[in-house]
């Protein structure tokens, strides 16, 4: 991709304002950042370029317009940018790319679009307000924006779906988020392969907590044996450490602790590879523990 278009207009307008690259980047990134931009030797992210948009007096479209890069190439960045923040639990960061974004026309007046937005304002209600009501009607209104009974569901639709099976998961709403889970598990069954195999892999994971909520440990771990082997098939390495560890946890409560104790050794071995230090010392204990229950029961035996 040529980003020297974009980086010579930017240039261009910024010496018509009147700008300097620091005046540029005040309140958006670092006047470096604005020089390597302008260079062609980077591209600006999408809140960036949205924001020196702004500054230099253009619709953001202007920079599609005239160069080579297609506006679909600015959407799949705030996308993957959001995408980012939501799995890395920044929600602070998550907000304030949807609050540049709102104002953007490229996402107001496309309803799949301003579905992503809506999506993600609906779980900052949530992890960060604490508040269910107004999450639970952002993601419902995000979902009907674009969800008809005569067409496929889209794969945001299923995550969005997921979100809100994920919200009622935390509130111990567990029919309700069951509900979620099988209507997409069902659209999952009768759609064409997914681009991003990870929404089966985690819709997996999330039906197996609920279910070993309910208490039904044996149909819990076989949707994570499921979701394993999808992994395998699809080499996926998200969910592994994940899906071995409920495996174990199901037969630490049914007091198999035999049984249990492979299942956390896998899941620590793959955190240890994933480097997720915040799991290591929890499932360092937990395998002490089952061994003393394993011990336990040779002794009482």
């Amino acid at each position: 991709m040529d980003y020297s278009v974009i980086g010579m207009k930017i240039k261009e307008l910024r010496k018509v304002v009147g700008l300097t690259q620091g005046d540029l980047a005040d309140g958006i990134c670092t006047q470096a950042l604005i020089s390597r931009i302008e260079k062609g030797d980077i591209y600006p992210s999408a809140t960036a370029l949205y924001q020196i948009s702004l500054k230099l007096g253009v619709d953001i479209n202007y920079f599609f317009e005239i160069g080579t890069t297609p506006r679909l190439d600015y959407i799949r960045e705030v996308e993957n940018q959001l995408r980012y923040l939501r799995n890395n639990r920044n929600y602070e960061g998550m907000i304030d790319l949807i609050k540049a974004e709102e104002k953007n026309p490229l996402f107001y007046k496309d309803n799949e679009k301003l579905q992503l937005l809506y999506w993600h304002k609906g779980i900052y209600k949530y992890e960060v307000n604490e508040d269910p009501e107004s999450a639970f009607s952002l993601l419902d209104k995000a979902y009907h924006l674009t969800a008809h009974e005569k067409k496929a569901m889209t794969e945001q639709e299923m995550q969005i779906l997921s979100s809100t099976g994920a919200i009622h998961f935390s509130l111990n709403n567990y029919n309700e988020a069951l509900q979620n889970y099988s209507q997409v598990e069902k659209a999952i069954k009768t759609n064409g392969p997914l681009q991003d195999k990870s929404i089966k892999t985690k819709l997996l994971y999330n039906i197996s907590r609920v279910l070993t909520r309910l208490g039904r440990y044996e149909e819990s771990t076989s949707y994570c044996l499921k979701a394993i082997k999808f992994c395998f098939e699809e080499e996926l390495l998200w969910g592994l450490g994940e899906l071995h560890y409920q495996i174990g946890y199901n037969y630490e409560l049914n007091s198999e602790f035999d049984k249990a104790l492979p299942y956390i050794r896998h899941a620590l071995n793959i955190f240890t590879l994933r480097n997720e230090v915040d799991y290591l010392e929890f499932l360092e204990d937990k395998l002490a523990k089952l061994a003393e229950g394993v011990d336990r029961t040779v002794t009482f035996e």
